[in-house]
């Protein structure tokens, strides 16, 4: 048999050196990241706020996203891009690159059912507005806040805008520490000689007059019912603070003066309490209203001053868990690299829990006082959440006070609910269980 021929020995290496470069490339395409991880926990992630604006900047530029619930604190996984990681870096986010197999592997154990965990598809970025008088400094409010550190866009409307059905224009609604029952947010027994107070009042009068209502309560009604129209009409809406159950009592009072004189220059209708109609409603029911127009209170709903026992330095509140599978709504929702979170305060601090309708979800609760401080629920086609508290790194913020820095609170836990909500509602939507 006669030896291989040099022609036969240059095939053969060359047909060699192709077959390992086919190798290589396949192991390399193999290889190749094509996914983005932007950890949540508490140890993997240094700006858990940025996260969430790097998450809707992502949206922004028409790219899905995946948010892994429970998994590393609620991760989001994003597209490989060069131009996100070197966002990523600019905002100072921390985030991984993955391979294909990688990530496949990482939603497969997802899904298994023995974990509590799901990765739900974030689809568009909702277009967001926060009610807030225009005047309004940013750090007025927590949300305006972290919206604004987070790099999160929103734009801000009002009275006017509301009543000229501006909402339908908008995914996402935030409702600043608002008033909306016409009693100036009930500072008038400490600060009725205040000029702020005195400015505010007649500046909220000029407007009700210019929008053609007599009274600032008839005004302001006049706005919650359109937000309940938006909200019922599949709208998303988060309020916190005095907002959250000023909102109920205004809509429980229709047809109803529970203004004294010194707010709308007229008595009170007699025996209001009994007027009150708890089906209108949204969160809270069979509520006592605060008669004393010097106390700066709105109703039993509010529990600051039920709270004697509670101290700074031990307030907390933990939150709810719930199954990822089954209920990805309010597991979105409570995310975070932490169950338990300090508390805040605000004029209206928590909840009471028997003034919360048997329908609402308690996403959070100091379980030491048996306080709601986090609530979710359905109405009509759309979702409201209600958060106690002002400032979730300000415990007691009083008129006055300096801004919270969030660059000293990168990853705020109490924050991160705020975004929670931000997002919820650029989840893939799901028909709801009977």
């Amino acid at each position: 048999m006669s030896s291989p021929g040099k022609d036969d020995r240059a095939f053969f290496f060359s047909y060699l050196r192709y077959f390992l470069l086919v190798i290589f490339l396949c192991a390399f395409t193999l290889a190749k990241a094509s996914f983005i991880l932007v950890p949540m926990d508490a140890e993997g992630q240094e700006n858990h706020l940025k996260a969430y604006g790097i998450t809707y900047w992502v949206l922004e530029k028409n790219n899905k996203v995946k948010w892994l619930l429970n998994y590393r604190g609620g991760a989001f996984l994003l597209p490989d891009k060069e131009e996100i990681r070197r966002e990523c870096q600019i905002r100072g986010v921390t985030f991984e690159v993955l391979s294909d197999g990688a990530a496949s592997g990482i939603l497969d154990e997802i899904s298994s059912p023995s974990r509590n965990q799901d990765a739900v598809v974030l689809e568009k970025a909702p277009k967001i507005a926060v009610y807030s008088p225009k005047g309004n400094q940013p750090w007025d409010d927590a949300v305006t806040m972290v919206l604004t550190y987070a790099e999160i866009p929103y734009d801000v409307v009002y009275d006017k805008e509301l009543l000229s059905d501006g909402l339908l224009l908008y995914d996402w609604l935030h409702l600043h520490h608002e008033d909306f029952t016409g009693q100036f947010g009930k500072f008038y027994g400490a600060y009725r000689t205040a000029p702020w107070y005195i400015e505010d009042k007649r500046q909220a009068e000029e407007l009700a007059a210019s929008l053609g209502y007599d009274k600032v309560s008839d005004e302001k009604l006049a706005v919650a019912l359109k937000i309940r129209d938006y909200v019922i009409g599949g709208g998303f809406m988060f309020a916190m603070c005095s907002a959250t159950d000023s909102f109920d009592i205004a809509l429980s009072a229709e047809g109803v003066d529970i203004c004294e004189p010194m707010f709308d220059g007229d008595p009170s209708d007699p025996g209001y309490q009994n007027k009150l109609n708890f089906d209108n409603t949204f969160a809270f029911t069979n509520f006592t209203l605060e008669r004393n127009p010097n106390a700066y209170e709105f109703s039993s709903i509010d529990m600051t001053a039920k709270r004697p026992t509670v101290q700074r330095e031990t307030d907390y509140f933990t939150l709810m868990e719930f199954s990822a599978k089954w209920d990805p709504v309010p597991t979105m929702l409570c995310q975070n690299h932490t169950a338990i979170v300090k508390g805040f305060m605000g004029q209206t601090t928590s909840y009471d829990p028997a003034n919360i309708k048997p329908t609402i979800l308690v996403l959070a609760e100091n379980k030491v006082n048996g306080e709601a401080r986090y609530i979710h629920g359905i109405k009509g086609k759309g979702f409201f959440t209600f958060y106690g508290g002002h400032d979730p790194e300000d415990y007691q913020h009083r008129v006055g006070d300096p801004k919270t820095e969030l660059e000293l609170h990168p990853t705020s836990p109490g924050y991160r609910l705020i975004l929670n909500n931000v997002l919820f509602p650029a989840a893939r939507k799901k028909k709801q269980k009977t």
